[in-house]
């Protein structure tokens, strides 16, 4: 996506499977299938709730009939937490759905193409406690199948799902370790200090 972005700079390396993800000769198509994003404001595309889950598996080519593609769009909104919710609305908007359901419809999206890894950028910050405690179970439902990365600025939330940590201060990772560690016993001052709240 950084490419898109001319002014954009990239240093350092982000290997997924020891290959570099900017290798010029790595399959960007290939990439963006092996890892899904979330972002911080729920971004259903402006389609069905069907046609959300359905257009990943549908561009990769996941599914060689409509009974399959029925079969991932139920599996990845129930992995989800939402085929309850939504099972007799598919036709319904994505857009029409509250944003909590919402941001669980571009989780059950990101998962639809079933990725190694999924990148979630402050995925709870505009939902309430109530839908953010949603999020959170899934994301705990996920975890042991999928490699998750989160971005928060919230320690509780941190603390309450994340299994290792990576405390990072403008741009620089000061320490990363098992989340109890780094919150109970931190080896690094600026760590401590944004624990215990002397600046943050």
């Amino acid at each position: 996506m950084n490419e898109t972005i001319p002014t954009c700079r990239v240093t350092g390396h982000i290997t997924l499977d020891d290959q570099d993800i900017y290798d010029p000769t790595l399959d960007v198509v290939r990439l963006r299938a092996r890892v899904g994003m979330v972002f911080q404001k729920p971004n259903p595309f402006p389609k069905s709730i069907y046609d959300n889950i359905a257009y990943g598996p549908r561009i990769h080519g996941l599914a060689s009939h409509s009974t399959e593609l029925d079969e991932i769009v139920a599996n990845s909104l129930d992995r989800a937490g939402l085929w309850s919710e939504v099972k007799d609305r598919l036709d319904d908007a994505g857009t029409a759905l509250s944003g909590g359901q919402q941001q669980r419809l571009c989780i059950a999206r990101a998962i639809a193409v079933d990725p190694e890894v999924i990148l979630m950028d402050e995925p709870c910050s505009a939902l309430d406690p109530i839908a953010t405690a949603k999020v959170e179970a899934l994301i705990e439902d996920l975890k042991g199948r999928y490699a998750i990365a989160i971005v928060t600025h919230s320690m509780q939330q941190a603390a309450r799902i994340s299994q290792k940590t990576a405390f990072f201060h403008l741009g620089d990772l000061i320490e990363i370790g098992e989340t109890k560690q780094i919150f109970t016993s931190p080896k690094e001052e600026k760590t401590r200090d944004y624990i215990t709240g002397r600046f943050g």
